[in-house]
């Protein structure tokens, strides 16, 4: 994996068979699984998992700890805080309805979006299966449990949409029906 201007941490370990941009920088203790992508210019933090076959677009950058999960996509200059998680099976269980370990025919891999230049805040959790718009932002500590529109802003448990940002994610509006 020979691409320009790209940086791996000593401690990274980034899977022969990902994919990862130009000038990308992937700091300590980050694991980026098979068949992952990550574009060009991202940054990611110490501590971020990227699980297999994950897409993650130009000019990302995703804080420590962060987890993203297979079946999720972020498209390009989208902001992920520290300890985001994301989740991808909305009935997770460990073992199957025989009481035995469960494989991945018992799993069902549910689709999430993060769209372009969408930001979202510090130890919030996603759960499977949501869109988060265009440049919405998403308030620190939130559970998004539906799809957020774009330039929302966002926050709570559950989420829920409090005002208009703009495209540096500066409030417009303070509107509380949307």
């Amino acid at each position: 994996m020979e691409t320009k201007d790209l940086y791996i941490h000593p401690t990274a370990d980034v899977h022969l068979n990902a994919q990862i941009g130009e000038g990308t920088k992937i700091w300590n203790w980050v694991q980026v699984r098979e068949g992952a992508v990550i574009g060009r210019l991202c940054i990611l933090s110490k501590g971020v998992y990227i699980d297999k076959d994950v897409q993650i677009g130009d000019f990302v950058k995703i804080q420590n700890n962060a987890t993203v999960y297979s079946g999720v996509t972020i498209e390009d200059g989208v902001f992920i805080g520290p300890h985001v998680c994301f989740t991808n099976d909305l009935y997770p269980r460990a073992v199957n309805e025989r009481f035995e370990p469960a494989s991945e025919e018992d799993w069902q891999k549910i689709q999430t979006l993060v769209e372009r230049g969408a930001s979202i805040g510090a130890n919030s959790t996603i759960l499977a299966g949501r869109t988060i718009g265009e440049y919405a932002l998403i308030g620190a500590g939130s559970v998004v449990t539906k799809d957020i529109p774009e330039y929302i802003l966002a926050v709570g448990n559950p989420a829920r949409a409090v005002g208009e940002v703009d495209k540096r994610g500066r409030l417009v509006s303070n509107r509380k029906n949307f």
